[in-house]
């Protein structure tokens, strides 16, 4: 059976990384991409994701914006990572497709309310703004949900854009508290996991040897923002962060983790948005979601350069 799935977004390369991941993926079945403010404001985030469709011939799929700011503070962009567009790296093609006029939080909840229980899972790539509001506006879907499994937060790698914080989770930790309370079935994929699967020059020519064009695109999206990356930590390629919540839903035997309680900072100035994961069980603080920890790269990566090149 596939798995019906809503993937939460802010276009970001990683992002549409993992949107072509899920749509050339037979085991999903994404009803709907949801907009949300992240690593560039909601209008650019709306027209990336339509392009990204309509790079993967899909413009039968809805898009959807949603939350142009966080919940309680004003909006922390990242195009020192990813460009000016979002999608520095490959040149796209004017979107044709339009954003649906429901907002994105009412088709989140209009559509697990609609669904058999426990048939949706939601996949949230950015700052959780759109999942949390949905929950808070709309209590009665939590149950519903069949799963959150979601890219954020970090333990042993600590933090991205403070030093003790991820960058998902720092931009919205309001948002990402009421998500982590509200008894949903969660995974997550942090830096723990994400900076252990790094793309190299040798994958981009991997995927530039397989003479297809989305190849081509995610090879130099992936080439632009290794700049980035490859200065900070030294090494010799990227974290591909996002593509990981899509492959779990895949492959969830490339990944190992711990059940675990995560608890959000959202007041210090130092740890706002620290993902406190009592991965020792430390406290007496019940788990509330499975937190990655370790990869297969190598199983990783070509999981998303064999689907990619069936697109």
């Amino acid at each position: 059976m596939r798995r019906d799935i809503i993937i939460d977004t802010d276009p970001g390369q990683d992002d549409a990384v993992a949107i072509l991941l899920a749509l050339a993926s037979p085991e999903l079945n994404v009803l709907g991409l949801t907009c949300v403010a992240g690593n560039v404001p909601l209008e650019r985030t709306s027209y990336n994701a339509r392009q990204v469709c309509e790079l993967a011939r899909r413009s039968d799929l809805p898009v959807f914006a949603g939350c142009d700011r966080p919940m309680g503070r004003g909006l922390v962009t990242a195009e020192h990572v990813h460009g000016d567009s979002g999608l520095d790296g490959a040149p796209l093609p004017e979107p044709v497709m339009p954003v649906q006029s429901t907002h994105a939080v009412d088709f989140i909840i209009d559509t697990i309310r609609a669904a058999a229980p426990k048939t949706i899972t939601l996949c949230p790539l950015g700052p959780l703004t759109n999942i949390a509001t949905a929950l808070q506006r709309a209590p009665d879907i939590a149950e519903r949900i069949a799963q959150i499994v979601l890219m954020g937060g970090a333990y042993f790698e600590v933090g991205n854009i403070t030093p003790a914080a991820e960058f998902n989770i720092y931009v919205d930790p309001e948002a990402a508290q009421l998500v982590f309370a509200s008894g949903v079935d969660l995974v997550v994929a942090p830096l723990d996991v994400t900076h252990k699967a790094l793309t190299s020059p040798e994958w981009s020519a991997a995927l530039r040897g397989k003479n297809h064009p989305i190849c081509e695109v995610v090879a130099g999206w992936t080439e632009f923002f290794e700049r980035f990356d490859t200065e900070k930590y030294g090494s010799k390629g990227a974290p591909l962060h996002d593509p990981c919540v899509i492959a779990y839903l895949i492959a969830p035997e490339i990944f190992a983790g711990r059940r675990v309680n995560v608890e959000i900072e959202t007041h210090s100035d130092l740890t706002r948005g620290m993902t406190v994961s009592d991965w020792w069980g430390v406290t007496d603080r019940p788990a509330n979601a499975l937190f990655l920890g370790s990869i297969d790269a190598a199983k990783y990566f070509d999981l998303i350069t064999h689907r990619l090149a069936q697109l």
